[in-house]
C-alpha cells in the first residue's frame, strides 16, 4: 500500500494525538505501518510558557517519493513542515490546515528548542487496506 487506490480503502478511523515536545532534539513521533495512509488533517502547535518563546520543527523522513501517474525527481530524505519557527509565549500556531499524506514507512518527526514548553496536537485519519 505504498501508494494506494485511496478509493478502495477497507477501513477509515478518526484520530487525534498530542504531544509535549520533551526533547531539544528530533525524535520519532509517529511511524506509519504496513498496509495504512495517514492522512493529517490539522496539527498545530501551542507554546505553554507563559514567558518565552521557543522554536519547533517538525519534519518526515520518507526513503521513498514515488507517484502513480507522474514523474517524481529523486526528493531529499527529510522534508520540513516547519523548521526552527518560532512560536510565541501563550501562543498557538497552525503548522498544516490543508490535508496531506503519509505512507507506510514514513515517519514524522519533531522537536523543540525548549524541552516541555511545546505541545504538538494531531487531528488524522488512519486509512486501511488490510
Amino acid at each position: 500500500m505504498a501508494n494506494p487506490n485511496i478509493v478502495n480503502v477497507t477501513d477509515i478511523r478518526g484520530e487525534s494525538v498530542g504531544w509535549n515536545l520533551t526533547a531539544t532534539t528530533t525524535t520519532t513521533l509517529m511511524t506509519v505501518s504496513a498496509d495504512k495512509l495517514i492522512k493529517i488533517n490539522r496539527m498545530t502547535v501551542a507554546n505553554v510558557d507563559g514567558a518565552n518563546a521557543a522554536d519547533v520543527t517538525v519534519f518526515i523522513d520518507t526513503s521513498v517519493q514515488t507517484s502513480s501517474g507522474a514523474t517524481v525527481a529523486s526528493g531529499a530524505a527529510d522534508v520540513y513542515l516547519a523548521k526552527t519557527v518560532s512560536v510565541p509565549a501563550d501562543a498557538t500556531l497552525v503548522l498544516v490546515d490543508t490535508p496531506i499524506y503519509l505512507r507506510e514507512g514514513d515517519i514524522l518527526k519533531g522537536g523543540a528548542s525548549a524541552a516541555s514548553d511545546l505541545d504538538l496536537f494531531i487531528s488524522f485519519e488512519v486509512l486501511d487496506d488490510a
